[in-house]
């Protein structure tokens, strides 16, 4: 199997850093996602041994990437990158929660380092937002072609159905967009499709553009119709 990126959980809580890193593991079961939390000792804090160890064991070659919750774990995890390979372990400025399921996803879909790096910090405030409601993406204005899709998963959208469907669509020539109820998301943007608040049942236009759009479009009838795997 092709090396992935590998993420760190760095956090002043063990379980604050394992429930993000259960969170991000699930959106992305063949990506290491390794928390490192808490003093060493029970309590709040951060451990750099820990820290270090983290960063080892989840790189099996493509490198790391690390978030942090508050700004002494961030001192932490800089100490720790310095008795890794240069480049290989890169400590990001990101929402926790949000950076790290994006990261997931991005690693998952096979994007490397510097890619996910990006993906990441995208999950941060000042990151580009979709169109306003009702505005058609310009890059899909001509040569789309779209289908109607139904949510057929009790949930509809939420983050797991958003991750496979980001999934889903990775790595293909294709740009995909994801309306619902006036607005749009990127289908590649785990956080924009949560964001679309698609209910189970919810009729959903997919609409895609490029060389693999018609891919595309087969790949996330053929998801709805296995209820997004639920």
């Amino acid at each position: 199997m092709t090396p992935r990126v590998g993420l760190v959980v760095v956090s002043h809580s063990a379980k604050l850093a394992e429930g993000v890193a259960e969170l991000a593991g699930q959106m992305a079961p063949d990506v290491v996602v390794l928390p490192a939390g808490g003093d060493g000792d029970g309590g709040l804090g951060t451990d750099y041994e820990k820290v270090v160890a983290a960063m080892t064991e989840a790189d099996s070659g493509a490198g790391v990437v690390v978030l942090y919750d508050l700004g002494s774990a961030k001192m932490i995890a800089d100490m720790a990158v310095e008795e890794t390979e240069d480049g290989r372990v890169i400590v990001v400025d990101a929402p926790l929660v949000e950076g790290a399921v994006v990261a997931a996803v991005s690693a998952q879909g096979g994007a490397g380092l510097a890619d996910v790096v990006v993906a990441a910090a995208s999950a941060g405030p000042g990151a580009p937002q979709p169109p306003p409601a009702g505005r058609p993406s310009l890059r899909l204005v001509t040569n789309a072609a779209s289908v109607d899709v139904v949510l057929t998963n009790e949930v509809g959208l939420h983050a797991r159905p958003s991750a496979l469907l980001a999934r889903t669509v990775a790595g293909l020539d294709a740009d995909v967009v994801v309306r619902f109820g006036g607005d749009e998301a990127d289908a590649k943007s785990v956080l924009a499709l949560m964001g679309l608040g698609a209910p189970g049942g919810a009729h959903i236009e997919v609409v895609a553009s490029g060389k693999d759009a018609e891919e595309a479009l087969r790949r996330v009838e053929e998801l709805a119709e296995r209820g997004f795997d639920e």
